[in-house]
Parts: structure tokens; C-alpha cells; sequence
């Protein structure tokens, strides 16, 4: 099992200007035959944390009870939101990418962990123009620079290591059969409305509910990033929340390993 591990590390450092390369490729092709070009990436989400404020804050009026400091709803929106982007990506195209290309298996023979990759470091791209903005949020509301924001590079690499061993587990397992790749995108949306995305999972108040809630990855970024910008705590500071992430990313890990180990030569096969 180790000398897997040791294999997909070792394919991912040795070709990493490839997987550089066609990161930024694969926002090309995005973009491309778009007049605005790459502020499509900034537009559609900006749209979307728009229609959620205007409704949680405007509408049902709940920004002076989830805001429970001084800065504005809108900060405390955007801190969950938008790192809840990258994982909806990750939970869609990022768990098929080995027939989003099939070339890469079938011609180059490119070493299936580094296909995730390059979907992962691509919407990690994506991800960090969107953390610029939000930064420019976050000092446009008033908040001042603090030591708090130190950790949220830490936050973003153990996103990009986490949702890019999730990738590779679930794009061999879609490879093998569309199922997987059915089943985890049917159940984006209910992690969205249950992973505390557009709630604080510290107000439910049910004790047990919470722990549960803790394991689940997505609760714990977007608790996370939303202690580094708005509530000025250290995500360490929440025990339960690191220990459940840090189960779960243990678990991940050896399932990544055992299926890789287990699937790698029959993925070129299949597709």
C-alpha cells in the first residue's frame, strides 16, 4: 500500500508541468469563445452568493441572527460560500474525469492520478481568483488584517490535497461504472443544504448533531474558513471538527491507495 502511495506522489511530481500546463489549458477551453472571457468565472458565482443574500438577508431577514459579530452578513456568506464552490465541482466533474479525458488514458498513457490533478489544480485556479475577492470583501466590510488569515493558505492546501485524493478515488470508481459518478453528483445538493454552507453548524442545538455534522469534509472547510474571516478563530481550536476531518481524510486515503492499486490497469480497458 505504501509503495502505491509512493507511486501516485511520484507520477504527480514528475509530471507536474504537464499537469501546470493543462490546468491552465482546461480554463482556456472553458473560456473560450466568451467575449468576457474569464470573468465568466467570477460572474456566475457572483450571481449565485447574490440571489442567496438578497433571499437569507433581504428576504427571510436571518443575517442578524447568523452574524454574530460586527461585520456584515455578507462577509459570513461569502467566507462558507465560496470554498463550497470548489467542492461542488469536485463533487461533479471532479469524480469523472477519466471520461472527460479519455485521451489522456487511452493515447498519452498519463498517469491516472495526475488527470485528477489537473481538474483539481485547475478549479483550485478558479478557486483562488474567487478568494481574492473575497478578500476584497472582506477589507471593503471594514476588517482589518489580523493573524487569523494566516491560515487560510494552510485551509486551501489541505483542500486541494483532500478533494484531489477524493478525485482519484471516485473517477477510477466512475470509470468502472457511471453509477458512482450518478450517485455523488444526486447528492450535491443535499450536502449543500446540510453541510452548513448557508447555516453555523455551532447553532444547532443538538450536541450529538453537531459531532456527526464534523465529519463531513465539507462542514468542516466551510467552518473553517468562516473562523479565519469572520468569527477570528483558529480552526484548531475546534477539536471535534479537526478530529472528524482527520478521520475521514485517514479513511480517504487508504480507500484512494487500495483502489488505485486495485483499478489503475483496468481503467484504460474499460474506457
Amino acid at each position: 500500500m505504501f509503495s502505491t502511495l509512493a507511486t501516485i506522489l511520484k507520477d504527480n511530481w514528475e509530471w507536474r508541468k504537464q499537469i501546470g500546463r493543462l490546468a491552465v489549458f482546461e480554463l482556456m477551453k472553458k473560456s473560450r469563445g466568451a467575449v468576457l472571457s474569464w470573468a465568466w468565472f467570477l460572474i456566475k458565482p457572483g450571481m449565485y452568493i447574490f440571489c442567496f443574500w438578497f433571499a437569507l438577508d433581504m428576504g427571510l431577514r436571518v443575517g442578524s441572527s447568523e452574524a454574530s459579530g460586527s461585520a456584515p452578513f455578507i462577509l459570513w456568506l461569502c467566507a462558507g460560500i465560496i470554498p463550497w464552490f470548489f467542492m461542488q465541482d469536485m463533487l461533479g466533474a471532479g469524480i469523472d474525469v477519466m471520461h472527460r479525458y479519455p485521451y489522456l488514458v487511452n493515447k498519452i498513457k498519463f498517469p491516472l492520478s495526475g488527470i485528477s490533478t489537473i481538474f483539481t489544480l485547475a478549479t483550485m485556479i478558479i478557486q483562488l481568483m474567487l478568494m481574492a475577492v473575497l478578500f476584497i470583501i472582506y477589507f471593503a466590510c471594514g476588517q482589518p488584517f489580523d493573524l487569523y488569515l494566516l491560515q487560510v493558505p494552510i485551509l486551501l492546501i489541505m483542500m486541494f490535497v483532500f478533494w484531489d485524493l477524493v478525485s482519484i478515488l471516485f473517477s477510477q470508481l466512475s470509470a468502472i461504472s457511471k453509477d458512482v459518478a450518478n450517485l455523488m453528483q444526486a447528492l450535491s445538493t443535499p450536502l449543500f443544504w446540510l453541510s452548513g454552507v448557508i447555516f453555523n453548524v455551532k447553532s444547532v442545538p443538538i450536541p450529538w448533531i453537531q459531532d456527526v455534522l464534523y465529519f463531513n469534509p465539507i462542514t468542516f472547510f466551510v467552518t473553517a474558513f468562516r473562523d479565519a474571516f469572520y468569527n477570528k478563530t483558529w480552526f484548531w481550536d475546534n477539536p471535534m471538527a479537526c478530529i472528524g476531518f482527520a478521520v475521514v481524510f485517514v479513511i480517504t486515503l487508504i480507500a484512494t491507495v487500495w483502489v488505485y492499486k486495485k483499478f489503475n490497469e483496468e481503467v484504460a480497458d474499460v474506457l
